[in-house]
C-alpha cells in the first residue's frame, strides 16, 4: 500500500509512518517546513516538502499520484490562531480531498477529535472553539463528498504514554478516556487495511479491547 500522511511531522503521523513503513508499505509524509524532512524520512517514508495553507489542489496532486490511501493528520497546533484552525484543521483537510479526486485516490481516513459535534465551553476561548468548529466543518465537508471513500477517527485527550495495544472503539458515544498517540496511529493503520470502516466516524479512546479486533468489530 502507498500512503500519504498530510501534517506528516505530526506525532501521530510519524508514529503511523513507522508502522507503515515497518510493515512493509510505502509512506510518503507532506510537510510545510523542509527542516522536517530528516525526521519523516527517520521513519522509513519519504518526506514532500509543501505548504498545505498556500498551495492549490493541483500543487498537492503530484504527490497523491499511485496512492492507495491518504490520511489528514495535520493541525494548526498549540499556540495557534483562531485564523489558521480554519486554514489549516478544515481548509487543508478540504484541500488534500481535492487533490486525492484529482489523483484518482478514494481511500481517505481524516484524524479529527472527540466532541466536535458538541455543544462548546465558552469557558474554554475563542480559539477552542475555532478549532472545534473547524474539525466539525472538516468531517462534514468530507462526509458530503461522493469520491472519497472516508473514515473519520476521533481520538480522546491524547498522551505521550507508552501505547498498550487496548482501546474502546465505537460508532457511538463513548466516555471520555486518555488515549495514548502510539495506540491512535496503530488503530489508523489497521482502518487502513479495513475497507469495511468506509463511511464510518469512529470514537477512539483507551480501553480494553484489542485494537485489531476493535477495528473488524466496527466494520459494516
Amino acid at each position: 500500500m502507498r500512503t500519504v500522511i498530510a501534517g506528516g511531522h505530526g506525532k501521530i503521523a510519524l508514529r503511523l509512518a513507522t508502522l507503515l513503513a515497518n510493515q512493509g508499505h510505502e509512506v510518503v509524509g507532506v510537510v510545510r517546513n523542509p527542516d522536517h524532512r530528516a525526521d519523516v524520512e527517520q521513519t522509513g517514508a519519504s518526506a514532500v516538502v509543501l505548504d498545505l495553507e498556500s498551495a492549490s489542489a493541483a500543487d498537492l496532486t503530484p504527490a497523491l499520484k499511485g496512492a492507495d490511501a491518504v490520511v489528514f493528520a495535520a493541525g494548526a497546533g498549540p499556540g495557534s490562531t483562531a485564523a489558521r484552525k480554519d486554514t489549516v484543521d478544515r481548509a487543508a483537510a478540504v484541500l488534500l480531498a481535492d487533490a486525492a479526486a484529482q489523483a484518482g485516490v478514494r481511500r481517505y481516513v481524516l484524524v479529527s477529535a472527540t466532541g466536535v459535534d458538541q455543544p462548546v465551553d465558552p469557558a474554554r476561548g475563542e480559539v477552542w472553539a475555532a478549532y472545534v468548529a473547524a474539525k466539525k466543518a472538516a468531517e462534514d465537508a468530507l462526509r458530503g463528498r461522493s469520491d472519497l471513500d472516508l473514515t473519520i477517527v476521533r481520538p480522546g485527550t491524547l498522551t505521550d504514554d507508552p501505547g498498550v495495544g487496548k482501546v474502546a472503539l465505537s460508532t457511538g458515544p463513548l466516555d471520555r478516556v486518555d488515549v495514548t498517540r502510539d495506540d491512535v496511529a496503530a488503530v489508523l493503520a489497521a482502518v487502513l487495511e479495513a475497507p469495511g470502516t468506509a463511511g464510518l466516524t469512529l470514537e477512539l479512546m483507551g480501553g480494553t479491547d484489542d485494537i485489531v479486533g476493535a477495528v473488524a468489530a466496527v466494520q459494516k
